[in-house]
This record gives C-alpha cells, sequence and structure tokens, in this order.
C-alpha cells in the first residue's frame, strides 16, 4: 500500500552577496595573461545578470564548503515547531562533494547533527537533486518514514577558479560571436555556474497554514545507451570518445590533463541536447502520464542559459505540447545555473511569491548534459 506524499517546505540558501557580471572575472580569477574575450559574449548569450559565490567576493575567503552550504539550506527549513531531531531521513544530491570518502550526505549529517537516521547521496550532475527527491519522495510513499529531506547544493566557484586551468589562448571573437556555442568548450562554464543549496521537507501530510506540493510523479531518462559522455570532471577524454578516470593518472598528469577541471563537449551539447534531454523524455511522459499542455499551470525548465529557450520551447511546440511563455518560470537571471539545486531555488520562490494558487499544477524539468539524462517531475498545489 503506498500513500501520498507532500513537500511541506522549502528553502533556499544563497551564499555571500549577489555577483554581477563585471565581478566575476575578479572573484574568480583571470586564467590567462589578458581578460577573457569570450565573457561578454557568453554573459550576453546566457542572459544571467547575478549569481552567488562561495567565496567572498570583497575578501576572497571561501565562506562555505558544500557539505556547510547543504546544511544550512536543511537547517532554514525550522520555523513553526518543525525541527531537525524530526528528520529521518536525508537526501542530497550534488556535483561536486568536498571529498571523494566519505559521502556527502554523511558530512552533511554531521554538519546538522541531528539524531541517528538514513542518509542517502545522489551523484551526477543537474539531475542529482531531482534523484535525492525522489528517494525521499519514494521513502514517505513507501511509508519508511513520516518526515524526510532533500537538498541539492553547487560549490562550481570553486572549481572554476583560475588556477584550476592552464592559461588559455585568446579566443578568436569573431568566432564566437557567429556562433555563441564555441565559447562554452572553456569560458562558458566560468561564466555559468553559480554556488547554492536547496531543501525541502517531505511527509505524508499537507501542512494546515501553508500551501504544500503534492509529488504526483516524477520519472527520469538516461540516455547514456546511445550517447558518450559530455561533460565530465575527475577523467580525461580519449579520441573514441571514452573517458579515462583519475585514478589512472599519475600525480603530475592530473594537473598536465587539467583532469579536475569541469570540462564540456559543446559541439555534442549542441547537436544532441533537444532531442535527448527534452524531445525524447517528453514525448516518453505524454505518452505515460497523458500530460497534456492545457493541464500545466506553471512550468519551470532548469536552463542552463536563455541561449536554450527558444530551443526549449520549439521542441514543445513540436512534439504538441506547447506550453505558453506566460506559463513558464525560472529565475536563471538572478541566480545563475545552479545544477542540482536549481529546481529547489525555483520551487522556493514561486510558493514564496504566493502565485501558485491550489489547485494549480506544476510540471518541473531538469536537464543533465552530463551523459544525456532528464527528469520530469509533476506537482500539485493544495492548501
Amino acid at each position: 500500500m503506498t500513500r501520498p506524499a507532500y513537500i511541506t517546505r522549502l528553502s533556499a540558501f544563497l551564499p555571500n552577496r549577489p555577483v554581477e557580471n563585471d565581478e566575476m572575472e575578479r572573484v574568480l580569477g583571470q586564467t590567462g595573461e589578458r581578460p577573457s574575450r569570450a565573457r561578454r559574449v557568453v554573459l550576453r548569450n546566457n542572459g544571467i545578470r547575478q549569481r552567488h559565490y562561495v567565496i567572498d567576493p570583497d575578501t576572497g575567503v571561501v565562506r562555505y564548503n558544500n557539505a556547510q552550504l547543504t546544511a544550512a539550506a536543511v537547517r532554514a527549513l525550522c520555523s513553526d515547531g518543525y525541527t531537525l531531531d524530526r528528520i529521518q531521513c536525508i537526501a542530497v544530491g550534488t556535483s561536486l562533494a568536498d571529498q571523494l570518502m566519505p559521502s556527502h550526505g554523511v558530512m552533511v549529517h554531521g554538519e546538522l547533527g541531528n539524531p541517528a537516521c538514513e542518509v542517502v547521496t545522489t551523484s551526477g550532475v543537474c539531475v542529482a537533486g531531482v534523484l535525492a527527491l525522489k528517494y525521499a519522495w519514494l521513502a514517505i510513499k513507501s511509508g519508511e518514514c513520516d518526515h524526510a529531506v532533500a537538498a541539492g547544493s553547487e560549490v562550481a566557484s570553486l572549481a572554476m577558479r583560475s588556477q584550476r586551468f592552464a592559461a588559455e589562448k585568446d579566443n578568436a571573437a569573431g568566432a564566437i560571436e557567429a556562433r555563441p556555442e564555441l565559447a562554452f568548450e572553456k569560458d562558458f562554464l566560468r561564466w555559468m555556474l553559480s554556488d547554492a543549496a536547496g531543501a525541502m521537507a517531505l511527509a505524508p501530510e499537507p501542512r494546515r497554514d501553508a500551501s504544500s506540493l503534492r509529488i504526483d510523479w516524477i520519472d527520469v531518462f538516461s540516455h547514456a545507451h546511445e550517447m558518450p559522455a559530455c561533460m565530465y570532471a575527475g577523467a580525461d577524454r580519449a579520441a573514441d570518445g571514452r573517458l579515462t578516470g583519475w585514478m589512472q593518472f599519475d600525480h603530475a598528469a592530473l594537473g598536465e590533463h587539467s583532469v579536475f577541471a569541469v570540462k564540456q563537449d559543446v559541439r555534442l551539447l549542441n547537436d544532441h541536447i533537444a532531442l535527448y534531454c527534452a524531445e525524447k523524455p517528453f514525448a516518453a511522459v505524454m505518452q505515460k502520464r497523458g500530460l497534456r499542455a492545457a493541464e500545466v499551470d506553471w512550468f519551470l525548465p532548469h536552463l542552463s542559459s536563455f541561449f536554450f529557450e527558444p530551443k526549449l520551447a520549439a521542441v514543445l511546440e513540436k512534439i504538441g505540447l506547447p506550453i505558453p511563455r506566460s506559463r513558464w518560470f525560472t529565475n536563471l537571471a538572478t541566480r545563475g545555473n545552479t545544477g542540482s539545486a536549481s529546481i529547489y531555488l525555483m520551487l522556493e520562490e514561486l510558493i514564496a511569491s504566493g502565485r501558485a494558487e491550489p489547485g494549480q499544477r506544476i510540471v518541473c524539468v531538469v536537464p543533465e548534459s552530463g551523459r544525456f539524462s532528464t527528469a520530469i517531475m509533476h506537482l500539485t498545489v493544495v492548501r
């Protein structure tokens, strides 16, 4: 027997003050002898105006590691009688944990200091946050526990600092203007990724004093059986597309090959993201769940860049799911690409705004270019 599960509390934790576009290179550091020529082009195309870093933009001091950032988001759930000692299950997802072992989840549990509980860590890239939420949802739904917490977090700035990269040759500004995706290869990720953490409390009953979100379904799709790795870290890629993991490099080679730098195959991304991260998964949920555009009141897409917004809209139109732009909600411009935390931040901001009314249905999509995975989630606002 199964029971419903509700998101009863949402939180977002944004470290330090916002960093404006013109401050980014000063905070992250310059990778070559001169400032990046791609930065302005990339920022103009991605449409991001502000983001947050765990690096204090005024002092350069790292104020939080990933576990501390996540714990801060979980603590922010605590109000109106909700306390950490209620938590029976913690599920957390992130792209880059502070260490290879132990798991990110137990480090978060250690930061929180709440009593013994089940702890789960999901890894990957952007979809990791939804996978953590799905685990918590299933734990509630199955009756395994009555109080669960899910969280997603990123500290991308620590991987984007200048010391992670060898000096780059000057980019061809003309080529970047003609095809903005060419700038993605190195500079794109430095001007895209942001830091944040979000958390959700789940229970088998909705709150009586505030809106809750009933989780109707969460579907996750991996196309790794058809596609090679596109975005990766801790590995280097051979000519045949196979990854060689960090354990196969000696210490010197780790630096020479920038093995721990976050990398992306831009051409692979641009050629296949629409099909594998939008068209195929949405077509599947339309068939499986009967999803129709008229039944979607809010559409929350995790966009890495506004560059991809018209591409996503075109795919939805093509497959017969033309959700009007008036129903789309994103905070990409002010939060940046927060990866596995993004859907937490979007839902928290939407619900806090009071714009989502009881009975309305929310569809969230989180694509991941790691090896072309996508998570699609359906929620209903209840009061």
